[in-house]
């Protein structure tokens, strides 16, 4: 299923002095740099002690085994933009069959069928305000009992009767209009007086005022946010047809990694385990599984073996060092590669790949704000295009200070959205988690850096405009 040459390796060696003239001045601290990032980046890479180029913590390098080695012959990055369209129109099915969800489950998902109305809103008339129910010109003679919300019909007014009223109490028959409890008084026969002119159907809700029985109210593809289960309900819904979340399982790969305490001899504490499930959450996937495999390759194959996940994400092992599987497992599966590498930094390792007719998996660089550079590239349209929502519309913002960039790649950096500007967040470096940490979005610079002022696309982080309790449903 793939083509000759996709797998064809790409070792430090291959980088041009230019490259490593780039990466170094990406990542010194001697560069200025108007976000306050200079020395958050690494250096040009260094091998692991295991000869390899290892992708977590330490001995990650969001570096160079990739990105712009065409002039050897090697391999293509995919441009950034380029990338994030393939992953979008990856998925062979766009969406999967639709679902009967109950309302309290439906939060987040994507409405598969036009939702119409099942009966008129409201069903009948009623009141819009506590107040009086009147009929005729008044004054008016109050009857004792009042009307309340809930109850069945009440008896109909004649010309010159008042009746107590609750708002949303059905409107006995007959009735001229509402007055409102302090447009209002009674006199000392508890007869009441309207303290302003009263106007034929004032403060009254007629039946079908919202809609009738059959309206259309919502269009397939909606997604259900908090006031559509309302709608949904008030429209008589129990359950609502819709597309169900996509199903993605977590690999985590590497032997350094720790899950628990401090790290100590060589290992570091693993970022992304914890990290990545919530985020695909996020993203409107049901997470189904997260795996701990190591560098073991025979764990790795049997994992996608037996996976019937939609998305396989794996976390480091993308790049070509003696313990980084990810590409050999996907050669010995007969997977297709998709995407393989991308000219976006932090992140350029990152992969897509179709390992089975419905199946995709997405490789992640091990470095925790370089994964989170390959979600919102690869992970999110795929994610986006199997749950059956639309693209989000794209938006700029003026940036309000300096932030250098790669030379020939796009580069992702955390900042915060104040007062209609972007604002660069220091510590963005492949490795670091602070800045994206307290971030709202993510800016988009071009090749070559960008200015103070310049216009930039904005790609929001899920629970900044969100909010936490929707997005992680």
């Amino acid at each position: 299923m793939t083509a000759p040459g996709q797998y064809e390796e790409v070792g430090l060696d291959d980088l041009d002095v230019e490259e490593a003239l780039a990466l170094a001045k990406e990542g010194g601290a001697q560069v200025p740099d108007g976000s306050g990032a200079t020395g958050d980046s690494p250096a040009v890479p260094q091998p692991s002690p295991r000869g390899g180029s290892r992708e977590h913590g330490e001995h990650a390098a969001d570096g160079p085994s990739r990105a712009h080695t065409a002039k050897h012959g090697h391999h293509r990055a995919t441009p950034w933009p380029e990338a994030r369209a393939l992953a979008g129109r990856a998925p062979r099915r766009p969406d999967a069959p639709p679902v009967s969800v109950t309302l309290d489950a439906a939060l987040g998902l994507v409405l598969a069928a036009p939702l119409t109305a099942l009966t008129d809103l409201p069903s009948f008339d009623t009141s819009a305000m506590d107040g009086w129910a009147v009929a005729g010109p008044g004054p008016w003679d109050v009857r004792a009992e009042g009307v309340l919300a809930g109850h069945a019909e009440p008896e109909r007014l004649t010309d010159g009767e008042a009746v107590r009223i609750a708002t949303g109490a059905r409107i006995p028959q007959d009735v001229t209009a509402v007055i409102r409890s302090e447009h209002g008084r009674t006199d000392e026969k508890e007869r009441l007086h309207a303290t302003r002119e009263v106007v034929p159907g004032q403060d009254i809700r007629p039946r079908g005022q919202e809609c009738r029985s059959g309206d259309p109210l919502l269009q397939r593809g909606t997604v259900v946010t908090p006031a559509v289960l309302g709608l949904a309900a008030a429209a008589g819904y129990d359950t609502v047809s819709a597309l169900p979340r996509p199903r993605a399982e977590v690999l985590v790969l590497g032997d350094e990694l720790l899950t628990e305490g401090l790290p100590h001899d060589g290992l570091i504490r693993d970022a992304l385990g914890p990290m990545l499930p919530s985020w695909l959450r996020a993203l409107g996937a049901d997470v189904i599984a997260v795996r701990r495999l190591g560098d073991d390759a025979e764990a790795l194959r049997k994992a996608l073996k037996n996976s019937d996940a939609d998305l396989v994400v794996t976390t480091g092992g993308t790049a070509a060092g003696p313990v980084d599987h990810v590409h050999p497992t996907l050669r010995r599966i007969g997977a297709e590669l998709l995407v393989d590498g991308v000219k976006v930094r932090p992140g350029h390792p990152m992969l897509l790949a179709r390992t089975k007719e419905n199946q995709h998996l997405v490789g992640l660089p091990g470095n925790p704000l370089a994964a989170v550079s390959g979600l919102l590239t690869l992970a999110e349209p795929l994610l986006r295009t199997l749950a059956g929502r639309a693209a989000p519309e794209t938006y700029t913002l003026p940036l309000k200070e300096t932030v250098h960039g790669h030379p020939y790649d796009t580069r992702l950096i955390p900042v915060v959205l104040r007062e209609d500007r972007a604002v660069p967040l220091h510590y963005n470096g492949p490795a670091m988690l602070r800045g994206i940490a307290v971030a709202d979005a993510l800016a988009v610079v071009p090749p070559g850096g960008a200015r103070p002022g310049q216009e930039l696309e904005i790609l929001d982080l899920p629970w900044a405009t969100a909010g936490i309790g929707v997005c992680f449903t």
